[in-house]
Order: structure tokens, then sequence, then C-alpha cells
């Protein structure tokens, strides 16, 4: 896997990746004790709303960003957004009051939601070879799942010599060193084959109209909203679980999320491998059954008690992560062969757009469910969706998800260059690798 970092532009942006995920975990950390030292025992609402906020920014700014990304320089675009995450982590040390946090960031959110799918969208061009591309996959997943084992051991130990505001110091840091990893590589610019007409509402929905019109992409939103209820009951319950159902202490905590993490990273080391054999429909449904098999198993698990639901917590968290990172890491993969190397950063900011809204509905359902439920209430209720993610993916996505599709165009007029391209079989019938664009509106056999 870790060949893919002998490409030199490949390696820096994975680092500058790397460091920005750290700075952020510190960020994480000391934001929350910000809130806590401004609001006090209130600072569970602040954080909510700063969450919320996030989710606001990353869902309503991507797409916009999307429509007009493929128009602006990549390295001096993305440079930006890392100094501008920079300006505003060095201005979050100075707040004093809690309407300043929620500027904060709604401005620190959206430059991240303009910043990250510009970035997933460049790493195609970077490793055109998919399995190239496939092996960077995995070590964004590494990436992630690492930096959520890594910054809290990093900020605890930093917090012993260092108050928390210095914490935002490192987060300052990592913007910066992403940047400057970003300016000492040339990136790909995609050229842009002809200029787009139509209302800037067109443009900044022409991701969104895309990815809906794709089957293989309408399968990947509908398997986004399965992880993100399974990923939700990890996050947002784990805390009360093991201290509020269990009684068992706060340093316990970590050690749940670990196990989700652990089974994330092991499946991202396997799957190169795995998705060299398997196509990547049977994978990613594979791995979202895991997760609606262990969600229902958790109905079970709630009722053993002592002393056996504590591991039989972690053996099903380890399972969650091997069957959400099994659904989610070959997305790439699939936004990869349904668009056009000019429409890419609007697919992948529809990808970045619709999955957060998958999470902005399961992130409080979660958390209702087990506040007035109860665990056993919780476990069921997101193994339904998650099972309804599953169906509806399987139902939208067809088994046979071939690339290139022979297809008919009604009106030839103006395009004979386009039908050129390609394997021509008659006058306006020809095949080629097949993706939702100006010549290509809807996809075969689908009504408008």
């Amino acid at each position: 896997m870790l060949d893919v970092l002998a490409n030199r532009t490949y390696r820096h942006l994975f680092l500058a990746q790397v460091i920005a995920l750290i700075g952020t975990g510190l960020a994480t950390v000391a934001l929350g004790l910000l809130a806590y030292n401004l609001a006090g025992a209130q600072a569970g609402s602040v954080l909510g709303t700063a969450l919320a906020i996030k989710m606001v920014a990353y869902v309503g700014v991507a797409p916009i960003v999307g429509a007009f990304a493929d128009r602006l320089p990549r390295r001096a675009f993305l440079v930006t957004m890392d100094l501008v995450r920079a300006a505003v982590a060095l201005s979050l040390p100075f707040v004093n009051q809690i309407w300043q946090i929620y500027i904060l960031i709604f401005l620190l959110q959206s430059a991240s939601a303009a910043f990250t799918p510009t970035f997933q969208a460049t790493i195609p061009d970077v490793l055109p070879e998919e399995k190239d591309y496939t092996r960077a996959l995995s070590l964004s997943r590494l990436a992630y799942d690492m930096e959520n084992l890594i910054s809290p051991i990093l900020a605890a130990a930093l917090l012993t010599v260092i108050s928390f505001h210095w914490l935002f110091g490192g987060t300052v840091i990592g913007f910066l060193a992403s940047a400057a990893l970003v300016v000492s590589v040339r990136l790909p610019q995609v050229r842009t084959v002809a200029k787009r007409t139509g209302s800037i509402y067109a443009k900044t929905f022409r991701g969104m109209s895309i990815y809906l019109r794709t089957p293989r992409l309408k399968g990947l939103l509908a398997l986004n909203l399965a992880a993100a209820a399974a990923s939700a009951m990890v996050i947002v319950n784990t805390v009360v679980y093991i201290q509020s159902k269990l009684g068992r202490p706060s340093t316990d905590v970590p050690l749940g999320l670990a196990a989700f993490g652990a089974g994330s990273m092991v499946m991202a080391l396997l799957l190169p491998k795995l998705l060299e054999t398997r196509a990547d429909r049977p994978a990613m449904m594979t791995g979202a059954a895991i997760m609606a098999v262990s969600l229902a198993a958790g109905v079970g698990v709630t009722q053993l008690g002592s002393p056996y639901e504590w591991p039989a917590l972690l053996a099903l968290w380890f399972a969650m992560g091997l069957g959400y990172s099994m659904t989610l890491t070959p997305s790439g993969r699939l936004l990869k062969r349904s668009a056009n190397p000019q429409d890419r950063p609007a697919v992948f900011a529809a990808q970045f757009s619709l999955s957060h809204c998958c999470w902005l509905i399961t992130y409080p359902l979660a958390g209702q469910l087990g506040a007035r439920f109860g665990m056993t209430a919780a476990f069921a209720a997101l193994a339904t969706i998650t099972a309804a993610g599953l169906a509806i993916a399987w139902k939208v996505w067809p088994a046979n998800d071939p690339d290139v599709i022979v297809h008919t165009h009604a009106d030839a007029e103006d395009l004979g260059a386009h039908l050129a391209q390609g394997e021509l079989t008659a006058a306006t019938t020809h095949s080629h690798p097949y993706m939702i664009d100006d010549h290509h509106p809807r996809w075969p056999g689908e009504r408008s």
C-alpha cells in the first residue's frame, strides 16, 4: 500500500492531509475546553450548536464551491483555504463571547467545506491508475482513523505542560504546514472543454444533478445513510453506554472508540487487495450488511449484563468499524468513474454535502433514541435504518453496472466530435465510458 507514496506529489498531499487532520483534532479538544471555560455547565449546549453550525456549513457551502472549483487554480485555492483556516484558529484563543465561537466555527468549517472536496477531487488526477487510487483511498481512511487515536493522546500530553489555549497554536501550525506542502508541488489543473452556460443556480447544483441521475451514486447515497446510522450509534452513544449503562470509568470510553477505529483501520489495510478481485458494489454491500447485522446484534448485547456485556460491546464496535470502512472507503472510486474530470470537483462536493446531510439526520436521532428509550431501542431503530439504506442501494444500483455503455443520441446535430469518441456502431450510436454530462443528460433506460 505504501508504494503509492513514491509519487512525490501525492506524498506531499497525503502529509498535508495528515498534519491538517491532527491540527483539527487538537482544535476539537481545545474547543470543548474553551466552551466549558465560557459556558460552564452549558458547554454541551454550546458544542451541540457548534456541531450543527458545522453541518450547515458542510451541507450549504460545498455545492456552491464545487460549482466553480474547476475554474480556479487548484493549488492557489487549496492554499488560500488553509490560510483562512489558520487565521480562524489563530483567532479562537481570544474569544470571550459564545456568539464569537459560532461565527468563527462557521468560517472555519466553510473553509473546510471548500477545501476537502477540492482536495479529494485532485487525487484521481494525481494518481490516474485505479490500483494506485484505491491505495490512496485506503491511506486516507487510515489517516482519519489514526487522527481519532492520536489527536486526543497528543492533546492530553500537551495539556500537562501548556494551557488549552495553546492547542489552537498546534492547529495553526497544522494548517500552515498543510499550505506549505501543497505549495511545494505542482497540481494538475483540469481544462474545461467548453464554457458552461446557465444560471448560478444551475452551476451550483450541477454536481447534485449528476450525482442524483447516476444509479451507482444513488446507491452510494443510500449506503451513506446506512453508514451514518451505524457511526452515529458509535460516536453519540459510546460514552453514555459505557459510563451510564455499564457504570465503567471514563478512561474506558477511548477504548470503546478505539475498537471501532481499529476495525476501520484493519479493513482499510485489507481493501486494496480485496478490490483487485471484487467489484465495488458487492464489497460495499457486504460492508453495509456487516453494520446492519452488528447493530441488530447490539439488541442482544444490551441484555447480556456483567461481565460479558463490555467485551461484547468492544467486539461489536470492532465489527462495525470493519463494515464502515468497507462501505465508505471505495466511494471515491465510484465518484471518479461517474464524472468527467472537469465535473469531479462538483460531484465530490455533492458527495460531501449529501453524506453530511445523512449525519445531520442520524446524529440527533441516535442521541434522542438513546436518551428517551434506551440503548436497546437505539440499536433496533438504527439497525432498521442501516438495513433500509442497504435495501435501497441494492434496488437503485444495478448489479450489472458497466463503465462502457452502448447508447444512441436522438439528435446528432453538432455532435460530430463527440460521436467520434469511443466505438461508433451506427450513425448516431456509439459506446464509451458513460457519465452524466451535457451530451448525456440522463442514464440509459431511465425516464427523464
